[in-house]
């Protein structure tokens, strides 16, 4: 199982490249997958932190929330998400820090969440889980009682949540049982009501139309970068709708 592990990390590596040119982001190529992301329950604490003026997000993940780049902590997606809310935001003091490490399961990051929502105090965490539970064969009900943990110390630490589930790649979409995994999310995010960000289908989304290619890794075109980019700003998109007042009930009332 651990070489099985180890031969999938690295291929999975070969999906970016090892040096990056930024280029600038390309609205309308994040836009194509638009209707995938459905702020479908509330963010309650983040919209009354909106309204104070001030979000504080913690994005909890694994290796695939970060670029090893040079400028990677830049361009990765936490750091686009936090450029998008504060364009979307404007007035609103934006903060956004991350509790990231490679090859970590979802029982790992619980391990660490207590101190670090202690220390960063979110309104909100984003939680992105699940490929290296399937690369390692975790009990799909370990998974899913691991994430119900993790939920309820976020928001007995008043912090709102949103699920990000696995990366597609088509490099090792044959290598990676991801289906029961990312069915567990879906179901545990449906029974708490909170919002699932759905990483696999809208990536998927892409290879499938050429919006990007995830097959083939080339320092030229700068894939990962443009990925990253467009992942935060769909995100973003998400979290404000999300944080939205509720309007009227169609009785009126």
């Amino acid at each position: 199982m651990m070489r099985r592990l180890a031969i999938a990390l690295a291929v999975m590596g070969l999906a970016w490249p090892v040096e990056a040119e930024p280029k600038p982001e390309h609205p309308a190529q994040c836009r194509v997958a638009e209707h995938l992301v459905e702020a479908n329950f509330p963010l309650p604490h983040t919209a009354a932190a909106i309204a104070a003026k001030k979000l504080d997000v913690l994005v909890l993940g694994a290796g695939s929330s970060v670029l090893p780049i040079a400028h990677g902590d830049e361009v990765s997606y936490p750091a686009q998400l936090r450029q998008a809310l504060a364009e979307a935001l404007p007035g609103v003091a934006v903060k956004v820090v991350t509790d990231v490490k490679a090859r970590r399961t979802a029982a790992a990051m619980v391990k660490t969440l207590a101190p670090a929502l202690a220390a960063a105090k979110p309104a909100l965490v984003i939680w992105q889980t699940g490929t290296v539970d399937a690369m390692q064969g975790i009990d799909s009900d370990d998974f899913s009682d691991t994430l119900e943990r993790g939920i309820g110390l976020a928001q007995e630490a008043g912090a709102d949540v949103v699920l990000v589930n696995s990366q597609y790649s088509p490099r090792t979409e044959s290598m990676i049982a991801l289906g029961a995994y990312q069915e567990v999310m879906r179901w545990v995010a449906l029974q708490h009501e909170l919002p699932l960000f759905d990483r696999f289908s809208i990536m998927k989304l892409w290879a499938d139309l050429g919006t990007f290619d995830l097959t083939t890794a080339t320092n030229k075109l700068d894939m990962a970068e443009h990925v990253h980019a467009c992942i935060g700003r769909l995100l973003s998109d998400l979290v404000v709708e999300a944080a939205k007042p509720a309007g009227p009930k169609p009785d009126g009332r």
